[in-house]
């Protein structure tokens, strides 16, 4: 079952129905897609995925999605799920606009990078940027991560993909077991590209780092 994190400032929950307003609009937001290097979804679809979350992520126990809160107020959205883009695991982190340019996306992922080497024992974890997303790969090259390869869209756009070692020493190579990080073949993700397969998964598409 996905735990409750905290941070200095944060706090890490699994989503509970009340919650669907603040994720359709958060996936609503064009910009928030855009950086992610992502597309945009009509909110039939991201409400779908919203009720994929509670009742097959959550029901199945398939992997780690995470409402972000700081005082009550939601502030944005985390994964840490295994999936057919890279050989590992992603780390998706999204922030509404109003959370920006207050270190709460650096205090996210470094919480993230925490649980991803201390409860998942994981070496590493991916991460993918829209290429004109100056501010998260600004943040992503103050953390370590390294630039691994693009990836260009069928319409051309460039998504960069990164990998950042979690500072795990204690397990070398493991990780959870394969039904706990396999990513939900068959549902739509939110902002993944046009051709969305059995590797996609609901909650956020392809892992991406939208920080800023």
């Amino acid at each position: 079952m996905t735990p409750t994190l905290r941070t200095e400032r944060l706090v890490l929950s699994p989503y509970r129905p009340e919650d669907e307003e603040v994720f359709v609009a958060l996936l609503g937001d064009e910009e928030v897609c855009r950086w992610m290097g992502q597309d945009r979804v009509p909110e039939e679809e991201v409400r779908g995925i919203f009720q994929a979350i509670l009742h097959e992520i959550y029901g199945k126990n398939l992997f780690d999605v995470w409402a972000v809160w700081s005082d009550g107020v939601f502030v944005g959205h985390a994964e840490i799920k295994k999936t057919g883009n890279v050989d590992g695991y992603e780390m998706v982190a999204a922030l509404v606009k109003e959370s920006r340019g207050r270190g709460v996306g650096n205090e996210l992922i470094r919480g993230l990078l925490r649980y991803a080497a201390d409860t998942l024992q994981l070496d590493e974890v991916y991460g993918m940027v829209g290429a004109e997303n100056a501010a998260s790969l600004a943040l992503g090259r103050k953390l370590g991560f390294t630039h691994v390869r693009d990836v260009v869209g069928d319409d051309g756009t460039v998504t960069k993909m990164l990998v950042l070692p979690t500072g795990n020493s204690r397990s070398p190579g493991a990780g959870p077991s394969p039904d706990r990080g396999r990513a939900l073949g068959g549902v739509p993700s939110q902002g993944s590209s046009p051709s969305r397969g059995a590797d996609s998964s609901p909650g956020a598409g392809p892992t991406a780092v939208s920080v800023g």
